[in-house]
């Protein structure tokens, strides 16, 4: 059974930072990619940023380019999203995803593993 586990989101002001992990159980995805998506409320889920587990490419959204950076741990098995220079407007819930393909897809529809979300809120 594959489970996807995100941790790391909470409370924070604007201007701070955050770092978010998802850890992988059940199979690994080294042929594979893994992303982030966020969901404000009333709003679709939107990708955040995403990586290609073998050979480290990486790809962001516009809105958090330089910002935030996607990185794994191959040992542990975990991908991680660290958030600088938080804004209000990145209040949301934050999800991780898997998928076997090698390509990083912007679609969650291509997605077939999802972590059960993690809430992120930047105040003013």
């Amino acid at each position: 059974q594959v489970q996807l586990v995100e941790s790391g989101g909470g409370l924070v002001q604007a201007g701070d930072s955050l770092r978010l992990s998802c850890a992988s159980s059940g199979r690994t995805f080294n042929n594979g990619a893994m992303a982030w998506f966020r969901q404000a409320p009333g709003k679709e889920r939107d990708f955040v940023a995403g990586i290609i587990w073998n050979d480290g490419r990486t790809r962001y959204a516009d809105s958090v380019k330089g910002r935030f950076t996607i990185s794994r741990d191959n040992a542990k098995n975990t991908v991680y999203l660290q958030m600088n220079t938080l804004k209000p407007d990145d209040t949301a819930v934050y999800y991780c995803a898997a998928r076997a393909q090698r390509s990083i897809s912007s679609i969650d529809d291509y997605y077939d593993y999802w972590g059960q979300g993690t809430q992120v809120t930047v105040s003013s």
